[in-house]
């Protein structure tokens, strides 16, 4: 498969506790190493910590702000911040704010989304 191209509001948003989260790139598309979406976090929400056992996650704020768990650290978030999670450690995103937190999330390996939410284990 050669260059894909889509529009964010092209795509049908998962819902995962606490968040919207839309799959843009993935290996439906032709990524071998990588899956790239679009996560939606509403005012108040607050999913949880969860941890991926073999992705790397980067993180980068567009909208919104909040806090994030990383480990024993919380960092305040808010648009323009990029974030790296390596594998096995617990995070969680929490959007006590009043407007919704918008983030890109990119994984690799490619992950299958929710898989590692508490609510799956």
């Amino acid at each position: 498969m050669g260059a894909f191209w889509i529009k964010e509001q092209e795509v049908k948003g998962l819902k995962l506790p606490g968040r919207n989260w839309k799959m843009l790139i993935n290996e439906e598309v032709g990524s071998k190493n990588v899956t790239f979406g679009l996560a939606e976090f509403p005012a108040g929400s607050s999913p949880g910590s969860h941890k991926h056992d073999v992705q790397e996650e980067i993180i980068f704020i567009l909208e919104g702000k909040g806090s994030m768990t990383i480990g024993n650290e919380v960092v305040c978030l808010e648009p323009g911040m990029t974030i790296f999670v390596p594998p096995g450690v617990d995070h969680a995103v929490i959007n006590d704010g009043d407007q919704t937190i918008r983030l890109i999330t990119l994984f690799s390996p490619q992950v299958i989304p929710g898989s590692y939410d508490k609510s799956h284990e």
